[in-house]
């Protein structure tokens, strides 16, 4: 997400969300901050989308929940995928206003040009922003794919045209700045799902991003030329399935079409079935079939299962984990490197400098990405004649003014992040995520003692329990220890007369969390109940 302000008021660049790492437990999605656009509501003027992945408009509910009135740009395909996502949060009315690759409008008073890249969805576009400073091109996510399999290559002439009237800057996708050569064109995906299905004998599982409907269309392809149904099964793979046939996105005809309900009533050699769960999300469509408690399908000897995306870092475990238990089924898995099933959506590093040729920008913003792509991105830039003093490498919250056909760094603004949490947005804490972090690898111990209010003497021993520490049969009396160990620091707190909660309960904490420290180099969340009688 990305706010350009000038005299006149803002436009917004996207509006995406994060998922969450292994150190936010129990985080549903992260939000971007919205504190710079509350401070300045009075001028933000438009919310332009380059395409409909959740990471460029997965925060959009919750944004117009509070600028409901704000109008949004896109694509077909991207404002189809985002209205039931608006209606899901009772949004019914918002403003949004249907472009295409090749428009050109004006949003307050700033010149908005669509240019048509290609990507791994449909309708997706660059966005030229002419402002009082010059021009600014957001390159949004890009491949340069000179055989895309819907849709024209990338509009690289235009990228020239405004390389030779003058861009001021450039925010360029970074995601595969690291990798060397050009990305492989999506039609060597279709290619290999060709040869699975010629010589596959059972039934043909795919497990891919919901919203990558290139990827889903080639299975489809597949599937008609080899005389096979296409099941469904995944929440977000029905619902962007029926959005892309609806809009015309996805040719598949409803006579192919099987419900999840009935896929086991179709012969394995004649069903393929898209899923969810290529990135091993427990509750995932894929995860459950691997696992057994899929309410419909089953994989075993004779499937074949294509896992058609690479683990987004973080996932690895979990994929690595659905691969293993879908070959103890009995199936064959097949999965990047193993066979060429995949291939990315972002430009590599020749393909990054084919785009800087063109635009030739005086001044160079990596985007998108980890903070090492952004840099070698950048060393990219500098490759190219970009001077590295022009080469701006900023993170969330950072701002650059351009005046003057000069940029500079100035002063951030508030950028951190709101987690969702249980449906509800919450600013939570890292003391939080510390202590749910500290649940998950250290388990909990409750203690409950009672005590005579007046003296704070024990009143019989105290309860311990655990859990998720130590397995019961494997504690060899470290309950029994604990309880002891709780019996003398309350005898302790009795003989100096404190009665106070708050103080018996550090002093619990103190020598329980000493004891099981130093007997299983652990230390559990303790959670003292003190009872008065």
């Amino acid at each position: 997400m990305t706010a350009v302000r000038q005299e006149g008021g803002i436009v917004l660049i996207d509006a995406g969300m994060a998922f969450p790492d292994e150190e936010m437990p129990g985080i549903d999605l992260v939000l971007p901050d919205f504190s710079y656009l509350r401070d300045h509501r009075d001028e933000l003027r438009g919310i332009v989308l380059t395409h409909g992945h959740e990471d460029h408009v997965g925060a959009l509910p919750y944004l117009l929940r509070e600028f409901a009135d704000v109008p949004v740009y896109g694509t077909r395909l991207t404002l189809g995928l985002v209205r039931p996502k608006l209606a899901e949060f009772g949004i019914k009315r918002a403003d949004l206003r249907e472009v295409k690759a090749g428009d050109t409008i004006d949003v307050s008073n700033f010149g908005l040009e669509f240019i048509n890249v290609n990507h791994s969805i449909p309708d997706a576009v660059a966005i030229a922003l002419r402002t009082a400073a010059g021009i600014v091109v957001f390159s949004g996510d890009y491949k340069v794919d000179l055989t895309p399999i819907e849709g024209a290559p990338m509009d690289l002439s235009r990228y020239a045209a405004l390389g030779e009237e003058g861009v001021l800057a450039y925010f360029g996708d970074s995601t595969n700045s690291e990798r060397p050569g050009y990305v492989p064109s999506e039609r060597v995906v279709g290619e290999t799902f060709n040869e699975v299905f010629e010589t596959a004998q059972g039934r043909i599982i795919v497990a891919s991003f919901a919203s990558h409907i290139h990827r889903i269309s080639q299975v489809v392809e597949a599937a008609k030329q080899h005389g096979r149904l296409v099941g469904v099964t995944g929440r977000s793979m029905i619902r962007n399935v029926q959005i892309a046939r609806e809009l015309g996105y996805l040719d598949l005809p409803q006579e192919m079409y099987v419900d999840q309900r009935d896929v086991n009533q179709i012969p394995d050699s004649d069903i393929v079935i898209l899923t969810t769960g290529s990135q091993g999300e427990p509750m995932a469509a894929l995860s459950r079939i691997a696992a057994g408690t899929h309410r419909t399908i089953e994989a075993g000897p004779g499937d074949v299962v294509i896992i058609s995306a690479t683990p987004v870092p973080g996932n690895e475990r979990g994929v690595s984990r659905t691969i293993n238990s879908l070959m103890k089924r009995g199936a064959e898995v097949l999965y990047t490197p193993l066979r060429a099933v995949h291939v990315s959506g972002h430009a590599a590093r020749e393909e990054q400098k084919l785009v800087l040729s063109l635009l030739k920008p005086r001044y160079l913003v990596p985007v998108h990405g980890e903070f090492r792509h952004l840099r070698h991105h950048a060393e990219t830039g500098v490759g190219m004649g970009i001077p590295r003093e022009n080469i701006f490498v900023l993170e969330n919250g950072d701002r650059m003014e351009f005046r003057d056909g000069k940029a500079r760094k100035i002063e951030p603004v508030p950028a951190g992040m709101f987690l969702v949490d249980a449906g509800t947005v919450a600013d939570t804490s890292e003391s939080i995520m510390r202590e749910r972090q500290q649940l998950s690898e250290e388990g909990m111990f409750i203690v409950v003692a009672r005590i005579n209010a007046q003296t704070g003497d024990l009143l019989g021993p105290p309860d311990v329990i655990s859990r998720g520490f130590v397995d019961p049969q494997a504690q060899n009396g470290l309950v029994d220890e604990s309880i002891g160990v709780v019996t003398n620091t309350l005898q302790r707190t009795a003989s100096s007369h404190v009665t106070d909660w708050g103080e018996l309960k550090k002093a619990i904490r103190k020598d329980l969390s000493g004891f099981l420290s130093q007997k299983t180099r652990k230390r559990p969340i303790i959670l003292p109940l003190i009872v008065e009688v």
